[in-house]
């Protein structure tokens, strides 16, 4: 795979995930057509390696969102229906911030009353 130079001061360079147009059909919910056309119109980023299309997995994830159709069947017959039962605990990772409870914080102690003084 080839390195991406760092962006915004990150300290390694990052990985290039890149996928057959079947695994992004599959990923994604849709069909392999709808996946050629997005190439085909130059919508993806993608390489020819052995003459089959390897497609940059960040570009398909961009396309993905900016196309109505495609967003919704990657939640409903893509990757994405079986984000509701990942058990994922940390927010930052979180799909859903309402699927992750929060931290159990300890009672809070209040201080003894002062002692009474009598005059």
């Amino acid at each position: 795979m080839v390195p991406i130079p760092p962006k915004h001061g990150a300290s390694e360079p990052k990985e290039i995930i890149r996928v057959a147009v079947s695994e992004a059909a599959r990923l994604f919910g849709v069909n392999t057509q709808t996946i050629r056309r997005a190439i085909a119109a130059q919508e993806v980023t993608y390489v020819v390696v052995a003459g089959r299309y390897k497609i940059n997995f960040e570009s398909l994830v961009r396309w993905s969102q900016t196309h109505t159709t495609v967003k919704n069947k990657l939640e409903n017959k893509g990757i994405g229906q079986f984000v509701s039962h990942w058990k994922i605990r940390n927010p930052l990772y979180s799909p859903n911030p309402k699927s992750v409870k929060p931290p159990a914080t300890p009672p809070a102690t209040t201080p003894p009353p002062p002692p009474l003084t009598t005059n």
